[in-house]
């Protein structure tokens, strides 16, 4: 933090590769085993005060043993689950779509707690759009419900595109709308979204902001519905794309080092 005392002598040591391109870290890459690192690299992750992009596999465990970590702790435990982060902005009492997960059998009532159409979402590990339906009627429902347990089941907002806000530490890096294709309800970039600078609105920008803090996330995409004039909380992306940051002019990474080497991360 700005005004601590100086970090402590000896290399950065990051395992994940986003920092691979800069000499101020000693990049040693995730290794499912620890055995397979070699005996100085061993030592190097023990003796770290700090360790970047420590990946889920290591993340809860270094943590666990009192080491610093960033991104932070729940940067890793989020990404990719849906369901955690519905029950993370449920217990913030932040704003977003009306959201339910059915296990087994509860999968039976969808369509007692929502109208068609509605959004039905793979929970985990699904990312750029994919996993993600917009269900029209009973039959594709049912062709849903058969290839998801848990099934994750959001109302639908009629927009044609979304914000995402990039934030990093407690900062706002950058800001755009994600214009969806004609015909296409989904807004991801890698699936033909075109970006817009201009005139996002504030309100998502500061809820973005808020809900990162609150969610202990310092390097995150947070996607934002905005409708009638109010923001909603769509989800959180650990691993968002840096193209949007770039067309602003932004290296994600090299902001990063930046910020690190600064100790305002």
């Amino acid at each position: 933090m700005p005004g601590s005392s100086a970090r402590p002598p000896g290399p950065l040591v990051a395992l994940g590769a986003r920092l691979k391109r800069f000499n101020e870290f000693l990049t040693l890459g995730v290794k499912p085993n620890f055995a397979d690192y070699s005996a100085r690299e061993k030592e190097l992750i023990r003796a770290a005060p700090r360790i970047f992009y420590p990946s889920l596999a290591y993340a809860p465990l270094l943590h666990a043993m009192g080491k610093s970590i960033y991104p932070s702790l729940a940067c890793h435990l989020l990404a990719g689950d849906k369901i955690k982060q519905t029950r993370m902005l449920e217990l913030l009492g932040l704003p977003h779509p009306r959201t339910r997960v059915y296990f087994g059998s509860q999968r039976s009532r969808v369509l007692q707690d929502f109208t068609l159409p509605l959004i039905a979402k793979t929970p985990r590990a699904s990312a750029l759009g994919r996993g993600v339906h917009l269900i029209r009627d009973n039959a594709a429902l049912q062709v849903y419900l058969s290839r998801n347990d848990p099934a994750y089941i959001q109302e639908y907002l009629p927009m044609e595109r979304d914000i995402r806000v990039v934030v990093i530490g407690k900062q706002t890096v950058c800001a755009y709308w994600r214009q969806a294709q004609h015909g296409e309800f989904r807004h991801n970039l890698a699936l033909g979204a075109q970006l817009d600078f201009a005139a996002v609105p504030q309100a998502a920008v500061d809820l973005a902001v808020r809900a990162a803090g609150l969610c202990g996330l310092d390097e995150v995409g947070v996607d934002v519905a905005w409708l009638n004039g109010q923001a909603k909380l769509i989800e959180f992306n650990m691993k968002f794309g840096l193209r949007g940051p770039k067309q602003a002019g932004i290296d994600i990474p090299a902001y990063v080092v930046r910020e690190i080497m600064a100790e305002r991360l």
